[in-house]
C-alpha cells in the first residue's frame, strides 16, 4: 500500500481482491465515497486498486480498508510498504494459478458431462454416461467447488443489498442444475406435465468451467498490461556496496541512507541517487534520458539510481533514497496513471452500475415471457433462454475497456521517457489544438554560448578568444562564463589576468600579458573613445539575429567582437516541424525582447511569439487562448513556468523528472528532447482510437447478444442461443476486449 501527503488532504492506493467485474469496482466506490472524510475515490478494475483522497483529521487508513471489507471485499496487505508491489504480483499469480488449476479440473469433469448428456453426438461412448444421477454426481463438483467463488460473490454482494457478474452466473447456473436435479429426481412429475425430463447438467457445468477460462485469460492478460511497472521495478538494484567505518559492506539496498558513500564498479547498476565524490566513469542514463550514449561522471556531477556504470570504478555521496529516488517517482506516477480514471469512462461506469439488476430484470421478462407464448415444452425454452441471458450479459468487457488501454498507454510513454500523470491528462492530450512553448531552456538550450567572432587585424579570432577568455577568467557574467567556456573548448593556453575590475551596465576591464583590455557594449567603447565603426555593421546583424554582441579593445583600438547567444536545441526545429504536422498552432511566450525572441522563432519555424512576458502575463495569454475556444498545453521546464503550466489545459515539462517539474506538469519529459511533444499527442490519440474502439464492441455485444439471448430470433429463423455459446461468447468479449489494449504495446511513437 501507497501513500502520499499533500497538504491537508492525504492519498492512499488500496490493493483490492475479490474483484470480479466492473460493477464491483462501482461498489467498492459507491461504499467508500459514503464515509464522511473520504473527498474523492476511484476503484480501478483492471489494476485492482482503490485511491482514495481523504481528510485524515476525519479517517483513517484502517477505516478505509474496513469499509473495503464490509462492502464484501478484501484488501491486500503488505508488512512493510516497500514489499507491496511484491505482494500485490504473489497474490496475482497465485490467483492465477488457482483459476488455472480449476479450470483443468472443471474441464476434466465437463468434457464427461458433455458427451455423456449428447449420446446422439457421441453414439461411442457407453450408455452408463448417460445416466442422469453419474451426470449429476460430476456435475455438482463443478457447481459447488470449482464455482464456489461465484456464489461466495453473490453472497457477498445480496447482504449488502447489490447484484454483480457473480450473482448472474450463480443464479443461471443455478438454475440449470436445479431443473437438472428435480429432473432426475421426478421425472415422473415433468411427464404428467407433458414435458420430456431432460437435464441440463453440461448447460451448468460447460459455463462455468468457461467462465474460469475467461477469466484465467482476462488475469493473465491484465498482468501483461502492468509490464511496465514491472520493468521498472526490475531495474531497481537490490544491494548497495557502502563503506561504513572505513570499510566496505554489502547492504540491503533499503537500508542505504542519505549521506552514504556509496562504492559503484564497472557494470553495476547505481542503488540510489548521488554526486560523485570520487573516480570517474561512464554511466548509461538510457533508462532515464534516452541518451543513447554514456555520460561521462567525475567529481560533484549527479548519478540517478538504476542507471548503469560502463567503464570505471566511483564513489558517490547517497542524496535520494528509498521512495525519493528518481526511479522511484518515476514508478510511483507511473503506478498512479494506470490507476486513475479518463473522463471517458465516466459513461462505461455509470452503466455498469445499472447492468446487473436491468440483466436480472430482462432475464425474468424473457422467462416470463416464454413460459406464457412460447412453444412447448415452454418451461425448458424458458430456463433456456433465462440462462443464457444471464450468462450471455457481461460487463467485464465495459468495465476493462478504458483502464485496461490506460495501463498500456502510459506504460509505453514511460518507455519512451514519457510520464503521464494520469487518465485524465492522457485523454485530454488528444484534444489538444496548441501547443505553447517557453523559449529558454525549452526551445534553446538555456545557457549562452558563444556563435560568432569577428576580429580585426593584426589579430586573429584565436587571439581574441584567448585574450577575452582570460580577462573574463574571474567574471561571473554568463557572457563571461560563455566566453570562458568557448576557449576552454579549443584547449587555448590562457595568461592570467591583473587588474580586473567590472564595470557595472558597461563591461569588463583588465591587463591580460601586459595589455590593458576593455570587453563591452558600445557606450562602454565609446567612453573610452574606441572607434568600432568596422564592427558596427556586423554588430547590428548578429543583433537582428537574436544575439548579444560585445566589442574588445586592445590598448585602446577596436580588436574583434564576439557574439553570444542561448541558441536553439538541435531538435528544435524538426520537433516544431512534427508538431505542426499534426495539424497543432504553434506559439512561443517568453521574457526576452522581442528582437531576440522573434529571431529564434523565426529560426525554429514559429510564426507567433508573444515576447517581454513575465510569469503573470504568460497566463494571461494562455487564458485568451482558452477564451477563444482552443484546447491549450503549455510546453515548459516545469520551475519557472509552474503557473502557465497549471493554467494550461495540459502542462508538459521538460526535464529529467524532477520533483517540481512532476509536480507542476500534467506530462513530464524525461528525455530532455522536444520530440516527446509529439510522441505525447500521437500516444493519446492512439490511446483514445482504442479506447472508443474497446467501448464500442462493449456496447456492441450487448446491445445485440442479449436480444439475440432472450429469443428474439427465434419466430423468425427458429434460432436460440444455446447458454454455452453465450458463455463462450461472454468469456471472449472480455479477452477481445484487453488484448485490443495490448496492441498499443507494439506501437512505434516517431
Amino acid at each position: 500500500m501507497a501513500s502520499e501527503k499533500d497538504h491537508k488532504s492525504r492519498r492512499i492506493d488500496v490493493p483490492i481482491t475479490g474483484m470480479n467485474c466492473a460493477g464491483c469496482a462501482a461498489n467498492i466506490e459507491k461504499a467508500l465515497r459514503n464515509l464522511g472524510g473520504v473527498e474523492n475515490a476511484t476503484v480501478n478494475f483492471a489494476t485492482a486498486r482503490a485511491t482514495v483522497l481523504f481528510s485524515p483529521q476525519i479517517l483513517k487508513p484502517e477505516d478505509i480498508e474496513k469499509a473495503i471489507v464490509s462492502a464484501g471485499y478484501g484488501v491486500l496487505k503488505a508488512e512493510r510498504e516497500e514489499d507491496a508491489e511484491d505482494a500485490e504480483r504473489t497474490a496475482r499469480e497465485r490467483e492465477f494459478k488457482t483459476l488455472q488449476r480449476q479450470f483443468w479440473t472443471g474441464l476434466a469433469f465437463s468434457v464427461v458431462v458433455f458427451v455423456g448428456s449428447l449420446p446422439h453426438f457421441f453414439p461411442w461412448v457407453p450408455s452408463l454416461l448417460g445416466n442422469h444421477f453419474l451426470l449429476w454426481a460430476l456435475a455438482t463438483p463443478v457447481q459447488f467447488w470449482i464455482g464456489r467463488r461465484f456464489y461466495k460473490g453473490a453472497w457477498a454482494a445480496g447482504k449488502h443489498g447489490r447484484a454483480d457478474m457473480n450473482t448472474l452466473v450463480a443464479v443461471g447456473t443455478s438454475a440449470a442444475y436445479f431443473y437438472s436435479a428435480a429432473a432426475a429426481l421426478f421425472p415422473s412429475f415433468f411427464k404428467a406435465g407433458g414435458i420430456k425430463p431432460e437435464v441440463y447438467f453440461d448447460t451448468s457445468a460447460v459455463i462455468i468451467t468457461l467462465i474460469l477460462f475467461g477469466r484465467m485469460l482476462e488475469a493473465r492478460a491484465k498482468g501483461r498490461t502492468s509490464e511496465a511497472i514491472k520493468k521498472l521495478i526490475r531495474l531497481q538494484p537490490k544491494t548497495a556496496l557502502v563503506i561504513r567505518a572505513g570499510a566496505e559492506i554489502d547492504i540491503p539496498v533499503k537500508d542505504v541512507v542519505v549521506g552514504d558513500i556509496v562504492v559503484v564498479r564497472p557494470g553495476e547498476r547505481i542503488p540510489v541517487d548521488g554526486v560523485v565524490t570520487k573516480g570517474r566513469s561512464a554511466v548509461d542514463e538510457s533508462m532515464i534520458t534516452g541518451e543513447s550514449l554514456p555520460v561521462e561522471k567525475k567529481d560533484g556531477d549527479e548519478v540517478i539510481g538504476a542507471t548503469m556504470n560502463k567503464t570505471g570504478s566511483f564513489e558517490f555521496r547517497a542524496t535520494k533514497v528509498g521512495k525519493n529516488t528518481a526511479l522511484a517517482q518515476i514508478i510511483r506516477l507511473v503506478q498512479e496513471a494506470q490507476g486513475s480514471k479518463a473522463p471517458i469512462q465516466r459513461l462505461a461506469d455509470v452503466i455498469a452500475g445499472y447492468f446487473v439488476p436491468v440483466v436480472i430484470s430482462i432475464a425474468v421478462l424473457t422467462f416470463i415471457a416464454w413460459i406464457i407464448f412460447g412453444p412447448k415444452p415452454v418451461l425448458t425454452f424458458a430456463l433456456l433462454n433465462f440462462v443464457a441471458v444471464m450468462i450471455i450479459a457481461c460487463p467485464c468487457a465495459l468495465g476493462l475497456a478504458t483502464p485496461t488501454a490506460v495501463m498500456v498507454g502510459t506504460g509505453k510513454g514511460a518507455e519512451n521517457g514519457i510520464l503521464i500523470k494520469g487518465g485524465e491528462s492522457l485523454e485530454t492530450a488528444g484534444k489538444i489544438t496548441t501547443i505553447v512553448f517557453d523559449k529558454t531552456g525549452t526551445l534553446t538550450k538555456g545557457e549562452p554560448e558563444v556563435t560568432d567572432i569577428q576580429a580585426v587585424p593584426p589579430f586573429s579570432e584565436a587571439d581574441v578568444l584567448r585574450l577575452a577568455a582570460s580577462a573574463e577568467k574571474t567574471s561571473e557574467h554568463p557572457l563571461g562564463e560563455a566566453i570562458l567556456k568557448k576557449a576552454q573548448g579549443k584547449d587555448l593556453a590562457l595568461p592570467a589576468a591583473e587588474n580586473f575590475r567590472a564595470l557595472e551596465g558597461l563591461g569588463i576591464e583588465a591587463d591580460v600579458e601586459g595589455q590593458i583590455v576593455v570587453i563591452g557594449n558600445d557606450k562602454l567603447m565609446a567612453e573610452r573613445g574606441v572607434d568600432i565603426g568596422a564592427l558596427a555593421e556586423k554588430s547590428q546583424i548578429l543583433s537582428e539575429e537574436g544575439k548579444t554582441p560585445v566589442f574588445m579593445a586592445v590598448n585602446g583600438r577596436p580588436a574583434g567582437l564576439i557574439a553570444v547567444a542561448d541558441t536553439l536545441k538541435e531538435d528544435s526545429v524538426e520537433a516544431v516541424n512534427k508538431i505542426r504536422r499534426l495539424g497543432l498552432e504553434v506559439i512561443m511566450l517568453t521574457g526576452d525582447n522581442r528582437r531576440t525572441a522573434e529571431a529564434i522563432a523565426l529560426q525554429a519555424g514559429i510564426d507567433s511569439v508573444v515576447p517581454e512576458l513575465l510569469p503573470a502575463d504568460k497566463v494571461r495569454e494562455i487564458k485568451k487562448l482558452q477564451e477563444a475556444g482552443k484546447k491549450v498545453a503549455m510546453v515548459g521546464d516545469g520551475i519557472n513556468d509552474a503557473p502557465a503550466l497549471a493554467q494550461a489545459d495540459i502542462g508538459i515539462a521538460i526535464g529529467s523528472g524532477t520533483d517540481v517539474a512532476i509536480e507542476a506538469a500534467d506530462i513530464t519529459l524525461i528525455k530532455n528532447d522536444l520530440f516527446g511533444v509529439s510522441k505525447a499527442i500521437e500516444l493519446s490519440r492512439r490511446t483514445m482510437r482504442t479506447i472508443k474502439q474497446n467501448l464500442f464492441w462493449a456496447f456492441i455485444y450487448n446491445v445485440i447478444g442479449i436480444p439475440v439471448a432472450a429469443g428474439v430470433l427465434y419466430p423468425f429463423f427458429r434460432v436460440l442461443l444455446n447458454p454455452m455459446i453465450a458463455s463462450a461468447a461472454m468469456a471472449a468479449s472480455s479477452v477481445s476486449v484487453v488484448s485490443n489494449s495490448l496492441r498499443l504495446r507494439r506501437v512505434r511513437l516517431n
